[in-house]
């Protein structure tokens, strides 16, 4: 019998205001610093829409809500082969937490242009552009496009 495949289910969520975006540098494989959007693993009973509010406070100290699905990604890292399944959602900045603990590895937030993240060199994969892109091209769902059961 062969090995199941399983990807990972994640989430990332673009956050725009005054035409920069909620970025976070972070530490990948514990030493290279990259860029991505606040993203992070679905985790057990919780709802999508959670598990953005949480990794989006948990990476950057801001609480968010989201509000529209931009769009589903698949990616496999070459680096690790795991594929990766990334529910994107728009979400609007409510209030950054003064002082706020953030998760290891993480280097801090980064508020950037689309032109900064286009000349970057230090994205995480090529889902972050993508995602901010389609955003731009005004791709949104409503979140009750997610259905998830109890």
């Amino acid at each position: 019998m062969s090995e199941r495949w399983t990807p990972h289910a994640t989430v990332a969520t673009v956050v725009e205001h005054n035409g920069r975006f909620l970025m976070v540098e972070e530490l990948a494989h514990g030493s290279t610093p990259v860029l991505n959007q606040p993203a992070g693993h679905i985790e057990a009973n919780e709802s999508i829409v959670d598990a953005a509010r949480r990794e989006t406070l948990e990476e950057t100290g801001w609480e968010v809500e989201p509000v529209a699905l931009v769009g589903l990604y698949t990616y496999t890292a070459p680096a690790n082969g795991v594929t990766y399944h990334r529910y994107c959602l728009q979400a609007r900045a409510i209030r950054q937490i003064a002082n706020a603990t953030l998760d290891d590895g993480i280097i801090g937030p980064r508020w950037m242009t689309l032109a900064e993240l286009e000349q970057s060199t230090q994205l995480r994969s090529p889902m972050v552009l993508t995602c901010v892109k389609d955003y731009m091209a005004g791709k949104r769902f409503p979140l009750d496009i997610i259905v998830e059961h109890p």
